[in-house]
């Protein structure tokens, strides 16, 4: 079915349709005008009848808004924390490249300094060419890039990290020798398997946090195996293995707890756990469990912060 153009009168009439309860409608009008009524209508889901047609008796159009509002909060807090991991990535893997390899790109980046394994040659050539690509792309443009291309004519590999995205970085790791992966995992106090595991996964969910996509209940192809904050946290299992924290969005606080530092988490922790108690004072049509659920996140999820690092064996 065709989508057409709705003004915004038509929009508020679609959702009154609906059964949503708009009490000020100028307000609406203003909300739907500034935030897009296609990505509010996207955070519709949980207030809806069990027939999926129409809203649950009393749901208001603020407390709609009150989830979009909450979803950009929480996003906002796992972009942040997914930048400072990021950065350390970046900062870990330059550093232990450049002490083997040379601080020159035409040192760093030979093939040789990379995984031997013949069915990742290909990989291994095309990620080159990338960081390559990247160096004469913004050789002229980045300002660090610039400096050091101009007066020294190469660029650094802890420069160069810089302009690389988070993606190219996690597909570095993949191609490093063995070696060099275990060095850099150990920094991070994790096995280089999970490592792996994770480094696409938060590829994934840092560019949709930074398109503001919706977060909150975005599930991902990819589960992480169980860890000890699962037993610990008693989350139940199925057929399949544990029901929650391993393809939502508490598995990215997992994984989270696992590349930051203590502080860094108990500091998120704190930050989520506001911002669930600020939604959960909105809410009078459906319950925060129900947002939380949705979310992947146990009930005592909370006690993630005071468990030690460790993958269960």
């Amino acid at each position: 079915m065709e989508k057409i153009f709705k003004s915004l009168n038509e929009q508020i009439e679609i959702l009154k349709f609906k059964g949503l309860t708009i009490s000020d409608v100028q307000y609406a009008k203003e909300i739907l005008l500034r935030e897009n009524y296609f990505f509010i209508n996207g955070y519709r889901h949980l207030f809806m009848s069990e027939n999926k047609e129409k809203y649950i008796e009393g749901t208001t159009f603020e407390e709609v808004y009150s989830l979009f509002l909450f979803d950009r909060v929480f996003r906002n807090i796992i972009f942040k924390n997914l930048l400072i991991i990021e950065n350390h990535l970046k900062s870990v893997i330059s550093y232990q490249l450049s002490k083997k390899y040379g601080y020159k790109e035409v040192d760093y980046l030979k093939a040789k300094n990379f995984t031997s394994d013949p069915e990742k040659s290909r990989q291994v050539n095309d990620i080159i060419k990338k960081m390559k690509r990247q160096v004469r792309v913004n050789a002229n443009q980045h300002t660090a890039t610039f400096h050091y291309m101009n007066n020294y004519g190469y660029i650094h590999l802890w420069i160069m990290v810089k302009v690389l995205s988070f993606g190219i970085v996690g597909e570095l790791y993949l191609i490093l020798k063995k070696e060099d992966k275990c060095a850099i995992a150990d920094i991070f106090g994790i096995e280089v398997d999970v490592l792996e595991d994770y480094l696409p996964i938060l590829a994934n969910y840092r560019n949709l946090c930074a398109h503001e996509e919706i977060v909150y209940e975005n599930k991902t192809q990819k589960s992480i195996r169980g860890t000890v904050y699962h037993s610990l946290l008693k989350i139940p299992k199925d057929e399949d293995g544990y029901i929650q924290g391993k393809n939502d969005i508490f598995a990215v606080i997992i994984m989270l707890k696992e590349l930051l530092s203590q502080e860094e988490v108990e500091n998120m922790m704190i930050e989520i756990e506001r911002a669930v108690h600020n939604l959960e004072y909105n809410l009078h049509t459906i319950s925060i469990d129900k947002v939380l659920d949705r979310m992947g996140f146990p009930k005592n999820y909370m006690e993630i912060k005071n468990i030690h690092k460790k993958v269960e064996k």
